[in-house]
């Protein structure tokens, strides 16, 4: 027998649009100053990079530069534009973006995909990682070039990279703020700064128009090809593939910002830096004979193109643009944690939602991690110059990682077989090159990014493995079953009351059965008597501000299985939610009312006092279980640890909060069985006659029979380890209440009425 009811509805309550953020000018403002900081500032040093890497400016001949200008434009046309823009955006999972969103799509078409989502979501944390370092140390060394900020910071490393620090400290405190608030006071910036990119190039293009010749793409792969043109061989392709890096974090963010958004701001960003780059290609080929800025130290073609009027507004502009390019990966390192979260890969972490859309979220834990490790890397490398080395190549790995996935989405999901294949052989072999032409970064510096996409796959791998492991020892049970039992403990007066409510919190979003584990807390551990029991279940809907809760009673005034949906933006105080709901229950006549004997108030309360028992499962020693499964288990349960209590998340580090340890495995290996051996003759002599005078003395004592003392403790200690034995030999299924026990994934109602296995 079960009951529904809702508790209040805020009245302005509104469901977010089925396809997501809705287009608007405030919000393509907003996504100009979230989404695009990391590709927005690549001409910055793209060109610079190659020219670099070809012999400097005097090597700089109109095939070469017409060549590179080529395969920078198409580059940024085949993998932003064609790939993420056109391709991966339509591959959405409820309207977030992100290598995880994509594989939550494809995941059942291959149980092999998990590992290249989890080595490409590894990748592109990593490089959220070393992003920020980079850009904001670039732009503080970029200020060297006024004599103005030349004179306060001097050639003083330790000015740049305590100045660095000081900024990123900043950035990442104002985190907490929200997307869309750090969008509105990004995007005017950023808007100018695309404007400034547009400009900028479109008047210098008049220096030689044969740059237009850039938009045949043969002109590229004559370059590319051409040793006599191309010094660098394939391993120009590492500084090109500079002008693409922000791809992968424009479909991450989508969730922020809404791909409608997207789709109308980013014809707009590549026109500026299309014209940007080409202004720069004509002013190379303008200057390509002049002696004396061949001779400029670091030659950067960006900022030399400008008049020295407009120079220190350039460098005070780009400074600014450098740093908001850091908010691309770190809110696209959100939404990448929130769908690992989701499919198990990270821990439960909480979860801030500062705006009114769900897709806009912050995650603290996640923020300081980051924080911790930019100024890790910072103090490590020093220099932008030695973080520029390591740039780049952790993204490549996941733009591998990503073309795998979409190809499965294409040829599986959507039944595109006859473009699945050309689009799975073409991307793989572009993104091949561009990886391979990076790994030369690696002794430079690059084995830092690998070294932290290491430690973040190991992350996701103990926590993905440790939960399979569980979920092989899972053994739900229906509570139906055990209404009996629970009403016999309820009226026993010989165990004294817990508490009048005590409240369990569970994952499971069934309505009628429960986990092993706490049922065997209340009944097989020392038993809870309570007045009432409570199996509480949270769940999260797409809707900011919804309070509702539904109840089965299994037909009784003592038992409820209750789950309370609030909506994301709601604080989960379950304290408060759960009392509000007693009194409804006292107010319907569904339980008894649980007056206060004692009281500081004159109208003393019908809700009596809650106790929560959070279930924490601890391995046991004889749990059948390989060493390296077990070492798993226990990494595991330390992560969980470091990512905070439910206590905490659920709003109860203030009330009566009971932690309950039962073991993990419910299946455990068979001992030995002991062997009774017979005492000695000689020694039954002496046994007997210290029985005997014992006996005596109990006897003059109290009167008691030792004999029956002595058996009794025998008997139970005899029985206790048989039971034991017993136990361990069988299947669970063998010996508890209610029938079959095979692992049992309830139902997880979705936003689409969907229903899937349990999440742990």
């Amino acid at each position: 027998m079960g009951v529904s009811q809702t508790a209040e509805r805020t009245a302005s309550k509104k469901r977010s649009p089925k396809g997501g953020i809705p287009l608007s000018a405030a919000m393509i403002l907003v996504t100009l100053g979230v989404v695009y900081g990391d590709i927005g500032t690549s001409p910055m040093y793209t060109l610079k990079a190659i020219m670099s890497g070809n012999g400097g400016l005097t090597t700089m001949s109109q095939d070469v530069v017409i060549g590179a200008l080529s395969l920078i434009i198409w580059t940024m046309t085949l993998i932003t534009t064609v790939k993420y823009v056109l391709v991966a955006m339509k591959a959405d999972n409820h309207n977030e973006g992100g290598i995880f969103a994509l594989y939550s799509l494809v995941k059942r078409c291959g149980k092999w995909l998990i590992i290249p989502a989890m080595i490409g979501g590894a990748a592109l944390l990593a490089d959220g990682i070393l992003t920020p370092a980079v850009t904001v140390t670039t732009a503080i060394e970029g200020l060297r070039t006024i004599d103005f900020f030349h004179a306060l910071i001097g050639d003083n490393q330790g000015i740049v990279v305590l100045i660095t620090i000081v900024i990123l400290c900043a950035l990442f405190a104002m985190q907490r703020a929200g997307t869309s608030t750090i969008g509105k006071a990004f995007g005017p910036i950023m808007t100018v700064w695309f404007l400034y990119l547009g400009i900028t190039g479109l008047v210098n293009v008049g220096a030689d128009l044969n740059v237009f010749r850039a938009l045949n793409p043969l002109r590229g792969i004559m370059f590319l090809f051409n040793g006599n043109l191309n010094h660098a061989g394939l391993m120009v392709l590492g500084n090109v593939f500079l002008c693409t890096t922000g791809a992968e974090a424009l479909y991450s963010d989508m969730g922020h910002v809404g791909k409608a958004n997207i789709y109308a701001s980013w014809p707009f960003v590549k026109v500026c830096l299309i014209l940007n780059y080409l202004g720069q290609g004509a002013w190379i080929l303008a200057n390509n004979g002049n002696a004396a800025l061949a001779a400029t130290p670091k030659l950067n073609p960006f900022f030399q193109m400008l008049p020295e009027a407009v120079r220190v507004f350039a460098v005070v502009l780009s400074t600014f643009a450098a740093i908001i390019a850091s908010q691309a990966l770190i809110t696209g390192s959100y939404s990448i944690i929130s769908e690992a979260i989701r499919l198990n890969l990270m821990p439960h972490m909480r979860i801030a939602y500062p705006s009114e859309t769900k897709g806009q979220i912050y995650i603290p834990l996640v923020n300081n991690i980051m924080w911790v490790s930019c100024i890790g890397v910072v103090l490590f490398f020093q220099t932008s110059s030695h973080m520029e080395a390591a740039y780049g190549l952790a993204i490549t790995v996941t733009m591998l990682m990503t073309t795998l996935l979409l190809f499965t989405y294409l040829s599986k999901i959507r039944r595109k077989h006859a473009l699945a294949v050309p689009f799975l052989a073409f991307f793989m072999l572009l993104e091949f090159a561009f990886f391979f032409s990076s790994l030369t970064k690696f002794m430079h510096g690059g084995y830092v990014t690998v070294i932290l996409a290491t430690l973040i796959f190991a992350v996701m791998y103990v926590w993905r493995r440790g939960t399979a492991i569980e979920r092989t020892q899972s053994v739900y049970l229906p509570v139906d079953q055990y209404v009996d039992q629970l009403a016999e403990l309820r009226a026993d007066d010989e165990i004294p009351y817990l508490a009048d409510n005590l409240v369990f919190l569970t994952n499971d979003s069934s309505p009628d059965m429960l986990d092993r584990d706490i049922l065997y807390s209340i009944l097989d551990k020392r038993p809870k008597r309570a007045r009432a029991y409570f199996f509480l279940n949270i769940q999260v809907t797409d809707e900011p501000n919804t309070h509702e809760f539904s109840i089965n009673t299994f037909g009784t005034n003592y038992l409820f299985k209750v789950q309370i949906r609030l909506g994301f933006r709601v604080n989960q105080r379950v304290n408060e939610y759960l009392y509000q709901i007693v009194e409804k229950l006292v107010e319907d006549h569904m339980i008894e009312p649980q007056h206060h004997k004692y009281s500081i108030y004159k109208k003393k309360s019908e809700v009596g006092d809650f106790r929560f028992c959070l279930i924490r499962k601890v391995p046991s020693s004889s749990a059948d279980i390989s060493a390296f499964d077990r070492n798993i288990i226990l990494a595991k349960y330390v992560i969980r640890r470091v990512c905070g209590s439910p206590a905490h998340w659920y709003g109860l580090e203030n009330s009566n909060v009971v932690f309950e340890y039962v073991p993990l495995f419910a299946r455990s290996k068979r001992q030995h069985v002991l062997q009774y051996v017979e005492l000695p003759e000689a020694m039954r002599h002496v046994r007997a006659a210290v029985d005997e005078a014992h006996a005596t003395y109990l006897t003059h004592e109290s009167g008691a029979s030792a004999d029956a003392a002595s058996d009794e403790d025998i008997d139970m200690f005899d029985a206790a380890v048989r039971k034991a034995h017993d136990d361990e030999a069988r299947h669970v299924e063998d010996s508890v209440i209610g029938g079959d026990t095979a692992v049992f994934h309830p139902i997880v109602i979705d936003e689409d009425g969907e229903s899937e296995g349990r999440k742990e």
